[in-house]
């Protein structure tokens, strides 16, 4: 979805590593949309990509917890390690 520019977007100074700021305007010209436009569907993306590991977590809070010392010894007790 392309944004148009308005007085309600805010704005704000982002420092890319050269080739990034490269790739990421070649990428722009290839696909006819705007830098502000693939870094905000990129943001998008990642805070999406977010809710979801934290509906993750959330549904398995309630399962049983187990150390690492005591899967260890689980494995070694069952012959898989």
């Amino acid at each position: 979805m392309i944004q148009e520019v308005s007085r309600m977007n805010k704005r704000t100074t982002i420092y890319f590593e050269p080739e990034l700021h490269k790739a990421l305007r070649m990428k722009a010209a290839n696909t006819e949309r705007s830098v502000s436009d693939l870094v905000n569907y990129a943001v998008r993306q990642a805070l999406r990509e977010d809710q979801q590991d934290l509906a993750a977590v959330e549904k398995r809070a309630a399962e049983p917890t187990i150390t690492y010392e005591a899967l260890l010894e689980d494995l070694k007790a069952h012959g898989k390690i």
